[in-house]
């Protein structure tokens, strides 16, 4: 400290959670912008900057069974003690432990005064990893600590381990954070009382959590988890703050949950006898039990007078559209619009196919809005909507158009939830004041992300396949096999059959492109010298249809990876070139998707090279075989849904995975995991503890901010009882208006406020 300078005991009356780190000591404005790298700008960032690690004591351990390279404890008596120069400026110091179970050596380099704390016949414990040194096990610069005569040493203490950056080091980091806990640890206002501590610590035992007496004080708490002085001491302050976390987080969700069903109004579209016959007629084959359980659950929800808000999640094939179709045709039935969103255009298409042929010769008016309509056709669509003229709409983005006027909006249906954002979702649901909501996902969700990000939405799953869907085999191969494979593909091709081939980008370091009407024309006999075509380059701000589907975004370019536009020229002049090959992406405007998948479709193309624009919803039964080139590219859910498009049809599907170049083991194993499990709720459990949840739905999807401490998939125990608390607080006190409530209430809404109107829309 400076002489003149304000004491330390200055600096903690002063300090503050706002305090700005800058203001610390020993930080100031240089260290200060270190610090701010790791998101800490005051004192109360740094104060809830938890440990990513810990470093933990070792073992005690008797001397004659050390091993070498493994950390261990050891107490004893110096028996001899030398320190010797070996010239100016250099020192070693080097002592003989001993004990009843023999003798090891420590070492000191360049710490002369060791020499005056360690002495013949004291009482020491040392701590670290030993290594073999002739004959001898030695410790080189082991923790040691001074015993008592009569102390048969202690456990050395838990060391935090902070995240750093540039410029930092662990000891800074350490110190800073002594500081803040001891001086501001105590200042903190609890927001649980002791007796939901105590219920909640019971609740956590019952659930298999390892806690005695009531969860900590959040003084306590935090202490332990910075600095604590035990294993269990840590461990239920670990407890305290993820329980919560996630309470806070749960508690919003409760009491969003609870405001829909007494704030909101919808129309109450009540199930009967007739209508169920009617609508359930027009499907020419059996349901499933799992679809019967989920009309009968979205029946009871339409008849309330508040809105439905449902997610329907189900594995690739399970029938999801058949629900979807009995939703909106309960709807219509009762005089209202529904609407059904999709995230491209081929798939509103396709939605709009099936809705045409399900409701052929019915009064039942559809409508599609979509980015490829002319200026004429879309005033048409928006003047017949508004006039009440069209009874369903299937549409893409457009459907958040200003200008849309839904007259009589009863029902949304918005498929493959997770491709739009959180606000065009409440966009499309507030252009018709409280209608009722299902959301669609063929990417199963795990559990604990549907209690976490659909905690106020109800939930229904489809486990059952229809009869009749053929088997998929799944073979992870190597460059090798390319030869064989091509040949087996060529073998079903021949037999009439058709292939996708699927590449991670539209071009990897090229500047061309083969336009719509060059991959569609690509027939034998033909000359296979292809002219070169040019790429459309998206420009800054472009959004919509015609700049390309949300899952082609431009990247660098990068020869190493797979491309479709290089992939088509090589596969139509070799593997496949007596073969009509088609080809899709992303980029291609609207009018030529629709034309090379009409193509497919219609079997005049048999092979169809495409980058993920494929991934959801297209339905050609007799594609039966894949090839997925740079799979290690892609996402468990997301291979899972392109295997999906080879399931259609009765017979047995095939996809072959390739990876871009020699691939990292983690893209190995979840490559592995991916060939051996076919059950797309187990892959969703996978790719989650292989991922994570902020990389696997991402935080500008979940509208949530994100986690402090807690685990999605470690704490899902901890999270259940959370769960359970708040829905049973928000019952009994549904505004948290009691006195003993009045700081969690704070925190909830100090957390959560500003994000509550986004909450009911999955």
């Amino acid at each position: 400290m400076r002489p003149g300078g304000p004491g330390m005991s200055d600096v903690r009356s002063t300090l503050t959670l706002a305090t700005k780190v800058q203001f610390l000591p020993g930080v100031g404005p240089e260290r200060a912008e270190r610090y701010r790298r790791l998101g800490l700008k005051t004192a109360g960032d740094v104060l809830f900057l938890f440990p990513r690690d810990y470093d933990r004591p070792p073992p005690d351990r008797p001397i004659d069974s050390l091993r070498e390279g493994e950390p261990a404890s050891v107490v004893g008596t110096i028996s001899d003690a030398e320190l010797a120069s070996r010239s100016p400026g250099r020192s070693i110091f080097a002592a003989i432990v001993e004990n009843q179970t023999g003798a090891v050596r420590i070492v000191f380099f360049n710490q002369p005064f060791r020499s005056d704390q360690i002495t013949f016949g004291q009482r020491v414990q040392i701590c670290g990893i030993p290594r073999l040194k002739g004959l001898r096990m030695e410790f080189v610069h082991p923790q040691l600590k001074q015993l008592a005569d009569d102390e048969q040493g202690s456990a050395a203490a838990i060391h935090p381990i902070y995240p750093l950056t540039e410029g930092l080091r662990q000891i800074d980091v350490r110190r800073l954070t002594r500081l803040v806990v001891d001086t501001l640890a105590g200042t903190l206002t609890e927001v649980i009382p002791e007796s939901l501590r105590g219920q909640a610590a019971e609740a956590l035992r019952s659930g298999g959590q390892e806690i005695e007496g009531a969860l900590p004080s959040i003084d306590v708490a935090l202490r332990s988890i910075h600095y604590p002085q035990s294993e269990p001491l840590l461990h239920a302050a670990r407890l305290r703050l993820i329980f919560q976390e996630l309470l806070v987080m749960q508690l919003a969700l409760a009491i969003r949950r609870r405001r829909l069903t007494t704030e909101l109004r919808a129309p109450p579209l009540p199930p009967s006898a007739l209508i169920n016959a009617r609508i359930l007629n027009r499907f020419p084959f059996e349901l499933t039990g799992d679809q019967i359980r989920a009309i009968e659950q979205i029946g009871r929800d339409m008849s309330r007078q508040f809105p439905m808000n449902r997610l329907l999640q189900g594995d690739v094939g399970s029938g999801k559209t058949v629900v979807a179709v009995y939703a909106m045709m309960l709807a219509v039935a009762h005089g209202y619009q529904a609407v059904l969103m999709a995230p491209t255009e081929i798939l509103a298409r396709q939605h709009l196919a099936t809705l045409t042929q399900t409701l052929a010769e019915s009064r039942v008016r559809i409508g599609l809005l979509c980015g490829t309509l002319t200026a004429a056709q879309r005033r048409d669509v928006l003047r017949a909507t508004a006039a009440g003229e069209i009874d369903l709409l299937v549409g893409t983005q457009s459907l958040l158009n200003r200008e849309l006027d839904l007259c009589r909006l009863g029902l949304c249906v918005i498929d493959e939830q997770h491709k739009f954002g959180v606000r065009q979702r409440v966009s499309l649901r507030g252009g018709g004041g409280d209608p009722h909501c299902l959301v669609m996902s063929a990417t199963p969700i795990p559990r604990s992300i549907a209690m976490t990000l659909f905690g106020d939405v109800d939930l229904t799953t489809l486990r059952e396949q229809p009869p009749g869907r053929g088997e998929v085999k799944t073979y992870l191969a190597h460059d090798g096999w390319k030869e064989r494979w091509w040949a087996f593909v060529r073998a079903r091709l021949d037999e009439g059959r058709q292939a996708y081939v699927v590449a991670p980008r539209v071009a990897a370091g090229e500047t061309t492109q083969v336009t719509a009407v060059e991959a569609t024309q690509v027939r034998p006999g033909k000359s296979q010298e292809l002219p070169e075509p040019v790429v459309p380059v998206k420009a800054a701000g472009q959004s919509g249809e015609a700049a390309g589907e949300p899952d082609e975004a431009v990247r660098e370019p990068d020869e190493n990876v797979t491309s479709v536009l290089r992939t088509f020229r090589e596969l139509s002049q070799s593997q496949l070139s007596g073969y009509r090959v088609g080809l899709l992406h992303g980029r291609m405007r609207g009018e030529e998707k629709r034309s090379v998948m009409e193509a497919f479709q219609d079997g005049e193309l048999q092979v169809l090279v495409s980058t993920t624009v494929i991934e959801v919803g297209i339905d050609v039964p007799n594609a039966t075989v894949m090839t997925i080139l740079g799979a290690n590219r892609f996402g468990l859910a997301q291979l899972h849904q392109l295997r999906g498009r080879v399931s259609r049809g009765k017979n047995t599907g095939h996809v072959c995975v390739f990876t871009d170049g020699e691939g990292l083991p983690e893209d190995h194993q979840r490559l592995q995991v991916f060939e051996q499990t076919g059950d797309g709720f187990a892959l969703a459990e996978a790719d989650f503890r292989l991922r994570g949840p902020g990389e696997l739905l991402g935080n500008r999807q979940s509208g949530l901010p994100a986690m402090r401490i807690a685990d999605l998939v470690r704490d899902e125990a901890v999270l259940v009882v959370a769960r359970e608390f708040a829905q049973e607080m928000v019952d009994a006190d549904p505004l948290l208006a009691a006195d003993e409530l009045a700081e969690l209430r704070r925190q909830v809404l100090r957390r959560y406020e500003k994000r509550l109107d986004l909450g009911d829309v999955a």
